[in-house]
């Protein structure tokens, strides 16, 4: 269909042909792709159908904007068929409830009939599948808050002999309305019975002749009033979520079938995802998501409270909020993001205490005291490193937290890239005999810096290919002839290095100029996401007040100069040592609809002459590992982690849960304490950083924490043996 008979389609709605224009213009000048009727196809249904909706206007208009915009720009859009409707299907429920807390096996037998019909739905611009699940959804909260209230209202029994399953992987949607209840009487049990336990720890702790122990009765009843005030607040929020909070998960769960990094950004979250790309966090310096009713950690500002503290991971799940002179922490699951936000920011030198549930299971109070971010600590920093049971050789050490710029001032603002080249003199001038550069925990960044740092190490060449939608490809080189480093180099990855540091990671590996040491594999994120404001296309309409809010688009792809991809596979390290992340799930294959890994023709390149080397110390390296007292004790923690997150089937037996409750807590103790280890290494700042240092006693402080962590570093500590034996 050309683009004059789509036009015509909409003679007579002037909004329509304003819209149509503004997507040209829009598109045209934020993609520059061709054959632009493409998206009118997908949309000229949904706006047709708009006009003799029942619903809201502004749900047909996000519609066909965002699916508009999915089918035009995706990088791999999938067909809206069969098979997208019933991925669609389960996303949106799993979206709705997670936990099978709400909707029964008899709700599920009631959607099934849309299953294979959302794709019709959306090209129609219908909502018929949405709006049931919407109405038994509010029904199901409201005849679940009289259970909770019911149950809540008499004693509940803690010497059962029943289990609770805590996996919702691992649970099945109640059979009726009776089950329902029943499956709320276990959670609310298992609530009950772990603050018993804890106020029973308590009162241990506190044990003297002028302090009132009080009974299991008294206990189990101040237990219930608490988890009943927590319900009330936790069913409030719910209700107060409005019909725009509903839309976005629903149209959150169409994009999320495209790829996991592609989202629709409602007003409100649009500003958080501002917030986090300009380094402002809130106070602790943890950027913050909504995931399926939990608040995801999904990063920690290098340098800020919630990174110093050193408990909070990535991937934690926030459970409960309360300020230090709080008593009762605020359950915050179900919570809008914003407002968890709120209750988490604060003046500085206020402490507010997370209770966060870690991934291996475990459940910890976090104090975490609000300051300025210290944006130093993001930056690149170097260190030297001797090995004292040779004590012969100096090694070089490079931190860099992020692939950092400053996209407001590029001229003249601080890169990574700059940065690194600076520290590499510096090492260079202390007559280092190999150079480590650290990317873990390295989610990435600024390209143009990764592929600017490899030049540094290489001659000019290859760094990176990018791969458009249409097959168009294009290579990303190093055109600087200079070689700022030529020696030995390790880059040390783990699974939270991702996409900028798979990129540098891989062209290292790929030029063999590097051997790459860590984890099995990295992050696996092959993808680059561009912003687009879904407002710049109503701007001239007659919807030019509402603030529609802006999606977050897969439209590239990364491949290696090898041709592979980093999409899915990651980074797989020379050296593989024993690492806790392993035995976590994370990483793009853990996600739902990941891009599938494939590869394209290899780009030119030569590898580097001077890596005789690598063998052999990749041999001796190997070897070492398999022997290695302290990662034995790492792979002894690594099946812990692994029996620990397997055995998610709670007794709801106050005896049995006290019992299993200590067994864990020793285990883990006795493996941190074996873990407590000091290395062999023996770790200074440079000469020229120790000027700058002075008498600083806030800076002496960060870098005698920072040497300590380095010295107890087993993955660094390998590293500089491999660096010694080259």
């Amino acid at each position: 269909m050309t683009l004059r008979c789509i036009f015509a389609k909409f003679k007579g709605s002037e909004m329509s042909m304003t819209l149509l224009k503004k997507i040209i213009l829009f598109m045209h000048r934020k993609f520059s792709v061709p054959a632009l009727a493409l998206i009118f196809l997908a949309m000229l249904a949904s706006y047709t159908f708009c006009q003799r909706s029942a619903a809201p206007v502004n749900q047909n208009l996000l519609l066909q904007l965002v699916t508009g915009a999915l089918d035009y720009a995706h990088y791999s859009p999938p067909r809206l068929d069969d098979e997208f409707s019933a991925n669609l299907f389960e996303t949106h429920l799993k979206a709705m409830d997670y936990n099978k807390q709400f909707f029964t096996a008899e709700d599920m037998e009631k959607f099934e009939p849309f299953k294979n019909q959302l794709d019709d739905e959306i090209k129609a611009g219908r909502f018929d599948f949405y709006q049931q699940v919407l109405t038994i959804y509010q029904s199901r909260l409201k005849q679940v808050e009289g259970f909770y209230k019911e149950l809540l209202s008499n004693p509940l029994d803690l010497n059962s002999q029943e289990v609770l399953e805590t996996d919702a992987e691992k649970t099945v949607f109640a059979e009726n309305d009776m089950a329902l209840k029943d499956s709320w009487r276990k959670i609310l049990t298992y609530q009950v019975m772990t603050r018993v336990q804890e106020s029973l720890n308590n009162q241990k702790a506190q044990k003297s002749d002028t302090v009132e122990m009080k009974t299991l009765t008294a206990l189990e009843a101040e237990s219930r009033s608490k988890v009943e005030d927590l319900y009330k607040d936790f069913f409030t929020r719910l209700e107060q979520r409005n019909e725009s909070d509903y839309m976005s998960i629903y149209i959150n769960a169409i994009t999320s079938v495209f790829d996991p990094h592609t989202q629709y950004l409602p007003p409100q979250d649009k500003e958080n995802f501002d917030i986090s790309m300009s380094g402002q966090f809130e106070g602790i310096g943890a950027t913050l998501q909504e995931n399926e009713g939990y608040i995801k950690v999904v990063d920690l500002v290098p340098g800020s409270p919630s990174w110093l503290q050193g408990k909070m991971k990535i991937n934690d799940l926030i459970t409960k909020v309360r300020q230090a002179e709080e008593v009762e922490p605020m359950d915050v699951y179900g919570m809008r993001i914003d407002d968890v936000v709120k209750k988490i920011r604060g003046k500085k030198g206020t402490t507010v205490v997370l209770t966060v549930k870690h991934v291996d299971g475990s459940i910890e109070e976090i104090p975490i005291t609000r300051d300025v971010i210290i944006m130093e600590e993001t930056y690149a920093k170097s260190a030297i490193l001797r090995d004292t049971l040779s004590n012969d050789k100096k090694i070089g050490y490079i931190n860099l937290p992020k692939f950092y710029v400053d996209f407001n001032n590029i001229q003249t603002g601080r890169s990574c890239a700059d940065d690194v080249a600076a520290e590499l003199e510096k090492l260079k001038a202390e007559n280092v005999s190999g150079i480590i550069l650290d990317l873990r925990n390295n989610g990435g960044g600024s390209l143009p810096d990764a592929v600017k740092m490899a030049g540094l190490f290489i001659p000019k060449g290859p760094i990176v290919q990018v791969s458009q939608r249409n097959g168009r490809k294009q290579v990303l080189s190093d055109t600087d002839p200079k070689v700022q480093y030529d020696g030995n180099l390790i880059i040390l990855v783990n699974p939270l290095s991702a996409s900028a540091s798979e990129i540098l990671a891989a062209a290292m590996q790929d030029y063999k100029r590097a051997i790459i040491m860590g984890s099995s594999t990295t992050f696996g994120k092959g993808t680059v996401q561009t912003v687009v404001d879904l407002n710049d296309l109503l701007r001239e309409s007659s919807q030019d007040k509402e603030n529609v809010g802006s999606m977050l688009i897969t439209i590239q792809k990364f491949f290696r100069i090898n041709g592979g991809s980093t999409q899915l596979k990651g980074v797989r390290p020379d050296i593989v040592m024993p690492d806790l992340y392993s035995e976590m799930q994370i990483g793009e294959r853990q996600e739902d609809f990941p891009l599938p890994w494939t590869e394209i023709d290899p780009a030119s390149y030569t590898m580097y002459d001077k890596n005789e080397t690598f063998a052999a110390a990749i041999q001796e390296s190997k070897a070492r590992i398999d022997t290695s007292k302290n990662f034995s004790i790492l792979r002894e923690q690594m099946e812990l982690l692994r029996q620990q997150r397997d055995d998610s089937n709670v007794p709801l037996n106050l005896d049995l849960y006290t019992a299993r409750d200590l067994a864990r807590k020793e285990a883990n103790k006795k493996l941190n304490e074996m873990n407590a280890r000091m290395t062999s290494l023996n770790v200074s700042i440079l000469s020229a950083d120790a000027l700058k240092v002075g008498t600083d006693t806030v800076k002496i402080s960060r870098n005698a924490t920072w040497i300590n962590s380095l010295e107890k570093d087993v993955y660094l500590e390998e590293a500089v043996r491999v660096l010694e034996s080259m």
